[in-house]
């Protein structure tokens, strides 16, 4: 790729800043494209903005040497240019898509006011924004409702909690952060929230909110039953915003539809992080994206020899910290990956400790580790993710019990 080619990336999350990052790292000038008039900043920490744990400054990303703000309405294939609300375009030999993802809004009786905006005290958790908007909102004692009980939702409940709000979680499904832990790990999350005077409600959905005056003032459950609520939190999972690729023809599925070069249907376009659909997976999470963002670097800068640069799939391990300092508990953390709930025929390892909350337990099928959970002390971690990402058969001599209790350097 020559030195003037000019390369256009959609998007200042982490995927993009990266990509910027490297390509000028590589000597490949890309001008880069954001919709917020925050400065790029870490999404993963925003429940620690919340929490009051971090000033917006401390997540803030190194300031990529040249962002125009503003908002892509669409992408002109033909005349290899993106068009911009303002009116203005920009030309692009690449275009690399890393519009990451929206929030998903459920389907519930009032959550729109007639001008389909969410009524006041009823706010998405996804954008710096959305955090600015909850921080000035809590207060001790506000009483706040958390609708989904995921990464994200516990995430949330745990900073409101911190902040002195009432906090209530409700949970669809019959346990939290069902798609990354086993019911044991699931517990002791619960455990640790409850402890920080957040009520937790699992099998339960909610139904109706209720506003007076364009105000949220109840959420009222499937069964009937209304809790009064000053702010609701929407933390229902995210989906791709592929909306812009979409409308410009590119094959899009789940996600963007992407190969192993993170190629588009159209061969001048790229795509990364949330938005990028790879081999029928869509991750949503930081570090496929970084390493996504990494491997296009090398194709976009690199020269003939470098042509070998391929994106294969990321082995991604879930970690989640949540800090309480006037919990007798203390700081709580976890980590998770793979599958966490063995199958027929598969080898378990368990270990916990009711009294101190701790609990590590890791899934062998045919000699290979294929997944693990670890809540409280992590120091087993680094050596635990390096067996699994490695997928190498598993030494003979008793290594399980091994691989829990030795750190193996985290």
């Amino acid at each position: 790729m020559t030195s003037n080619t000019r390369v256009v990336v959609i998007g200042a999350g982490l995927a993009g800043v990266r990509l910027a990052r490297r390509l000028g790292e590589l000597g490949t000038p890309v001008t880069l494209v954001g919709d917020e008039e925050h400065r790029p900043y870490n999404r993963v920490l925003l429940a620690e903005v919340l929490a009051g744990r971090y000033s917006p400054e401390v997540i803030a990303l190194p300031a990529p040497a040249e962002l125009t703000r503003g908002r892509v309405t669409g992408i002109d294939r033909e005349m290899r240019a993106v068009h911009l609300a303002d009116g203005s375009e920009i030309a692009y030999d690449t275009l690399v898509l890393a519009t990451g993802s929206n929030p998903v809004l459920p389907p519930l009786r009032g959550l729109f006011t007639p001008d389909h905006l969410l009524p006041e005290g009823v706010h998405a958790f996804r954008t710096m924004d959305d955090c600015l908007g909850l921080s000035k909102a809590v207060r001790p004692g506000v009483r706040a409702v958390v609708i989904g009980g995921g990464l994200l939702g516990v995430s949330a409940a745990r900073a409101l909690a911190l902040r002195g709000a009432q906090v209530m979680l409700a949970q669809q499904s019959e346990r939290l952060m069902e798609r990354q832990l086993d019911p044991a790990a699931s517990k002791l999350v619960r455990r640790h929230l409850v402890d920080l005077g957040v009520e937790v409600h699992t099998d339960l959905r909610v139904r109706d909110v209720r506003c007076v005056g364009g105000a949220v003032r109840s959420v009222e459950m499937a069964d009937g039953y209304a809790l009064d609520a000053d702010l609701v939190v929407l933390a229902c999972g995210v989906r791709p915003r592929a909306g812009l690729a979409q409308t410009a023809g590119l094959a899009v599925r789940k996600g963007i539809v992407v190969d192993a070069e993170l190629r588009t249907s159209d061969p001048h376009i790229r795509a990364i992080g949330d938005c990028a659909q790879h081999d029928g997976t869509v991750y949503g999470l930081a570090a496929p994206a970084l390493e996504q963002a990494d491997v296009l670097a090398e194709l976009l800068a690199g020269d003939a020899g470098d042509a070998g640069a391929r994106y294969t799939g990321t082995r991604a391990l879930t970690r989640l910290t949540l800090a309480g300092q006037d919990s007798p508990l203390g700081s709580f953390d976890l980590a998770a990956f793979g599958e966490t709930e063995a199958r027929p025929g598969d080898d378990v390892v368990q270990l916990a400790d009711a009294t101190r909350g701790t609990y590590r337990k890791v899934v062998v099928r045919d000699d290979r580790l294929v997944g693990g959970v670890l809540v409280g002390e992590l120091g087993t971690v680094g050596a635990l993710a390096r067996a699994w990402e490695g997928a190498e058969p598993l030494p003979d001599d008793g290594p399980l019990l091994h691989l829990l209790t030795n750190d193996g350097g985290s």
